[in-house]
């Protein structure tokens, strides 16, 4: 999985770098056929917000974006909450997939039943 760095406002430090691959391998576990994650850092200058960091990411698996946003006063509290929601994303995604297929399969099952076997049937 290829993790894609973008700063606005801040600096990406190899030591960011490290922290969020080690937060958001979990994700990979979760889901192998994840592609990339892209990853941008922004710190807030308005007067209200400021020395606030925001942290927006984007988990890219074949026919499906998760995207997910998280401010926090240190870019590692941001990362952490980001992977929180991505994986609740992931989930419930993975819950709907089991479920529709669960479904597909008891319909299937209910619209052909199996003939049932005849044990009384003569052997002789």
């Amino acid at each position: 999985m290829d993790l894609t760095f973008t700063g606005r406002d801040l600096q990406v430090t190899d030591e960011i770098r490290e922290v969020a691959g080690h937060k958001l391998s979990r994700l990979e576990r979760m889901e192998p056929r994840a592609v990339r994650i892209d990853l941008e850092f922004i710190a807030e200058h308005y007067p209200r917000l400021d020395g606030l960091k925001r942290v927006e990411a984007a988990l890219f698996i074949p026919r499906k974006t998760f995207r997910a946003h998280a401010e926090a006063d240190d870019v590692p509290t941001a990362l952490d909450r980001v992977a929180d929601k991505l994986e609740r994303q992931l989930r419930d995604h993975h819950g709907k997939r089991r479920a529709s297929v669960h479904k597909a399969g008891l319909e299937s099952a209910h619209l052909n039943p199996e003939p049932a076997d005849n044990d009384e049937s003569d052997g002789d």
